[in-house]
């Protein structure tokens, strides 16, 4: 385990576009309640985890609010990862992300990047930032991005703090255009093949 990088569920926002919440959804009929699933992996390869948002993934957790975005959750995470002591990098992992493995998650954790560099997926030419590495400085950036507005969580790694993004071919046999595809409105749950209905945490 690699057990000086934290982990943060970010399992909070409205789900607008979805029109129910995304930590409930089951992975196919009779699976397991989403938040749940993702916070077992979290488990495996980081510690301390917690879960920032409604208490969907049985972590400890603790609420963010969702006009601030997911930036504003990460910063949430950071604080309390900071209150109980860990001061290393955190592995962020948003909760609609419903094919991430434990073996891409391994992996970022235990990037031989050094802990002051933040390991970010890069993916049809974008970063993935809710499925990372942050370091302790983009983390701490993170409040002070909140308190001036942003919302953002990209926002953290086009600042001060270094980071450095993988492409597809740094992971080698992981699909990582697959593992990040992500949950944003009813069509996706259809065409991922998953079950469309919410269920009991």
């Amino acid at each position: 385990m690699a057990d000086q990088v934290a982990g943060l569920l970010l399992t909070g926002g409205a789900s607008r576009r979805m029109g129910r919440e995304k930590a409930t959804l089951r992975l196919g009929p009779g699976g397991e309640p989403l938040a749940r699933h993702l916070g077992r992996l979290l488990t495996a390869c980081c510690s301390p985890v917690l879960e920032v948002g409604g208490g969907r993934s049985g972590l400890p957790a603790l609420s963010d609010s969702p006009r601030q975005g997911p930036l504003g959750a990460v910063a949430a995470g950071a604080a309390a990862l900071s209150s109980v002591g860990h001061a290393g990098p955190a592995l962020v992992l948003a909760t609609d992300l419903p094919f991430v493995s434990g073996a891409l998650l391994a992996a970022l954790a235990a990037h031989p990047a050094d802990a002051a560099v933040s390991v970010v997926p890069l993916v049809g030419g974008r970063l993935q930032p809710l499925c990372a590495r942050w370091s302790p400085g983009s983390l701490a950036l993170a409040a002070e991005l909140v308190a001036a507005g942003e919302r953002r969580a990209q926002a953290a790694f086009f600042g001060a703090s270094s980071f450095l993004a993988l492409s597809p071919e740094d992971l080698g046999s992981l699909d990582l255009a697959r593992e990040l595809e992500d949950l944003d409105e009813p069509g996706d749950l259809r065409r991922l093949g998953l079950a469309e209905g919410p269920s009991s945490s």
